[in-house]
């Protein structure tokens, strides 16, 4: 009688779902400007560029320019801006640029003819044509989703002013970093993702500090808040403050939005979106990127990397990554969730150098079985470290706080605590404070390809840090 009763309940569900879906099926529209073929461009150098290293203040902002000097690190030719006078012959090919990238000194294009290649890889200053994405005929419409302009009742934990967040911070020991006095003022977190639905609605999103929002992938979308919620749920781990239901690990940091992921389709491509985007987070002087994103299988097969690439410089993505510290800025990224399937390693880039990876653990403290895996093909430990990944309270696209799981979440509960950290410890390099994040992580002494360097413990961290300065 209770498998006949589940069956009849499952068959009710099924019917009352499938009607949803009819209602909601996403709406099907070609591709904008019709079937496009994305080409790398690898230039040969920067030659007619207009501008120097002795006056970096017209193409980067005052606040990179101070990062820099505060770290005593060199502005360098990376930095300089693509050719002008190479943009417009590459434009003149009838061809659409769509990204670039000024540290890799590359150029991606978009072109309705795949025919196009030829002309190109005959610029002079062209050393490399590649093919990294064909379009697909036709993609989703994005549409918003309903939100809740309150939290249900029963989201209220009276009793603690960190409500639902408490264990995943204190995991971390994190709260006594925020008793302290420090929860990010003054810190700016880049966020790269692939859709930030309804931040622009919700209410307790409302009062987060946003520097600025951009889209960086093609198709433009017409709003990244329009885009699907898993930027939400990233950003509400470390922005949200509302006491006694959630809070954030960096409530009083401020925050930029950056949509770098098209989540209609795979292919490297997005690596070109993705160094655009993380270079626009330097100009625009940020201190933390937190990147909750990773890759390795595309959607053209002949694409795909090996494990003999986790090196940290053959993906476009990760060598843009391992540059990050020399510009003074912390990237804090995803492992992966890819323990359970064929691949099981880290993505790229978390196989980068100089940054912190990010692996999931249970409520248990042990490694949860999805969390990617290291080594790198170089032989260094990945992932870095640990933080709590299932489950995580995070807030949804609908407005609702929900526990979800992966490292996508692990990894911004370190960003945000290590903008509390810097902010304790500003006097600190990026790679001083990757190190004292490492030694206070619960088995810094003995690490392995699992668990990393561990658990960090983010008021040892600023103990040691106090001392050593």
């Amino acid at each position: 009688m209770h498998l006949y009763l589940l069956l009849g309940w499952f068959l009710l569900f099924a019917q009352t779902a499938h009607a949803g879906a009819r209602m909601d099926r996403p709406v099907k529209v070609s591709y904008p400007g019709g079937k496009s073929y994305f080409f790398r461009l690898e230039l040969k150098d920067k030659s007619g560029t207009p501008y120097t290293l002795d006056h970096p203040e017209l193409f980067l902002s005052s606040r990179a320019i101070e990062r820099r000097r505060r770290q005593h690190l060199a502005v360098d030719s990376t930095d300089l801006p693509l050719s002008p006078s190479y943009l417009r012959q590459i434009a003149d090919r009838h061809v659409e640029i769509v990204a670039r990238s000024k540290w890799n000194n590359t150029v991606l294009v978009r072109s309705t003819s795949s025919e196009r290649a030829v002309g190109l890889q005959q610029l002079p200053f062209v050393g490399k044509v590649t093919l990294v994405f064909t379009s697909p005929d036709s993609i989703e419409a994005p549409r918003r989703s309903k939100f809740r302009e309150a939290f249900n009742h029963w989201d209220t934990i009276p009793s603690d002013p960190y409500g639902i967040t408490k264990k995943q911070i204190e995991r971390l020991n994190g709260i006594r970093l925020h008793d302290s006095g420090f929860r990010g003022n003054g810190m700016l977190i880049a966020v790269l993702d692939g859709g930030f639905m309804n931040v622009d609605k919700i209410p307790a999103l409302g009062s987060v500090s946003y520097a600025g929002f951009r889209n960086f992938v093609y198709p433009p979308s017409a709003s990244i808040f329009q885009e699907i919620d898993h930027g939400t749920m990233v950003l509400s781990t470390m922005a949200v403050e509302i006491p006694n239901v959630y809070v954030g690990t960096a409530s009083k940091a401020s925050y930029l939005l950056l949509r770098s992921e098209d989540y209609q389709s795979e292919s490297s491509a997005e690596e070109d979106y993705w160094a655009s985007a993380a270079e626009y987070a330097d100009s625009a002087g940020v201190d933390i990127i937190n990147s909750s994103l990773g890759y390795h299988d595309y959607d053209d097969k002949k694409t795909n990397y090996a494990y003999r690439y986790l090196d940290g410089r053959h993906a476009l993505i990760s060598r843009t990554a391992s540059m990050l510290a020399d510009k003074g800025i912390l990237l804090v990224c995803s492992a992966g969730n890819e323990g359970m399937g064929t691949w099981k390693k880290i993505n790229f880039p978390a196989d980068a150098k100089d940054i912190i990876a990010v692996g999931s653990i249970g409520s248990n403290g042990l490694n949860m079985a999805f969390s990617s895996v290291g080594p790198t093909a170089d032989g260094r430990v990945k992932p870095d470290v640990m933080a709590p990944g299932n489950p995580v309270a995070v807030l949804s696209g609908r407005g609702s706080v929900i526990n979800d799981m992966g490292t996508s979440f692990s990894a911004p509960l370190i960003s945000g605590l290590a903008a509390c950290l810097w902010q304790a410890l500003p006097e600190m390099t990026v790679r001083e404070l990757i190190d004292v994040i490492k030694r206070s992580s619960s088995q810094y002494e003995y690490p392995d390809n699992i668990m990393g360097y561990g658990v960090p413990d983010f008021w040892k961290a600023y103990q040691m840090g106090k001392k050593e300065r």
